[in-house]
């Protein structure tokens, strides 16, 4: 009689269970850049081996699945983000008619989360937690100040600078979840493993120092999309 391949991992699976031995956690750092996706296309299974909503990929597979993720293409680059800035031209994510996105990542990840982002109207939150889709216990919670809308370095964005921000933590990570109001918030180059996002700039400002960056800008009553409307 053979056993399969994938009977032989579940009997591994149970071994280590009954030893008592956590099964290993997801090879970091890892950074989700979203370069090969198109604009306006859903991530979905695009980093689990699969494609996204416009049949882009199949990516590379680490495992990892985003629920009402949308890719956006920077305006200068032909596509309808309304950003600049970005971390790894010219792709970045955001959320539409919901209010958050989750990302589940089924081997889990341990140490560190971080990612850089623009929120130029409202503020949002970013939550690590235990378990798949936003269950178990909360790990991390990062309240994110509004940014500054400087245009600097690409004054056709006016969701720009993309600013880095990130936290440690103890414990395994399955599921992160990003919040705030929809078309008014990106992020990019995503990055498990390390409390400092790879990227141009690597260092994680101070929340207070992104406060006073960002002053003023909340209040304003500024109606600024992340995408802008296509002419079609």
């Amino acid at each position: 009689m053979k056993i399969s391949k994938a009977m032989m991992g579940g009997i591994m699976s149970l071994a280590l269970a009954v030893a008592g031995v956590a099964s290993p956690a997801i090879a970091v750092p890892l950074v989700l850049t979203f370069e090969g996706l198109q604009d306006f296309e859903s991530v979905n299974e695009f980093y689990n081996g699969g494609t996204g909503s416009l049949g882009s990929g199949p990516g590379t597979n680490f495992g990892i699945q985003f629920s009402n993720a949308i890719a956006l293409i920077d305006s200068d680059a032909g596509g309808t983000g309304n950003f600049g800035g970005e971390p790894s031209p010219s792709t970045a994510i955001t959320f539409l008619g919901v209010s958050q996105t989750t990302m589940n990542v089924a081997a889990g990840f341990d140490t560190g989360f971080s990612f850089y982002y623009t929120s130029i109207v409202v503020p949002g939150v970013v939550r690590v937690w235990s378990g798949l889709d936003g269950t178990g216990s909360l790990l991390a919670e990062l309240d994110l100040p509004v940014t500054p809308n400087s245009g600097a370095p690409d004054p056709t964005g006016q969701f720009s600078p993309f600013l880095p921000f990130g936290v440690a933590f103890d414990g395994i990570a399955h599921s992160v979840d990003f919040a705030g109001s929809a078309n008014q918030i990106g992020f990019d180059n995503i990055t498990l493993g390390s409390e400092r996002p790879i990227g141009p700039d690597q260092a994680v400002p101070l929340p207070g120092s992104l406060l006073l960056l960002g002053a003023g800008l909340a209040g304003a009553g500024l109606l600024i999309r992340l995408r802008t409307a296509t002419s079609n």
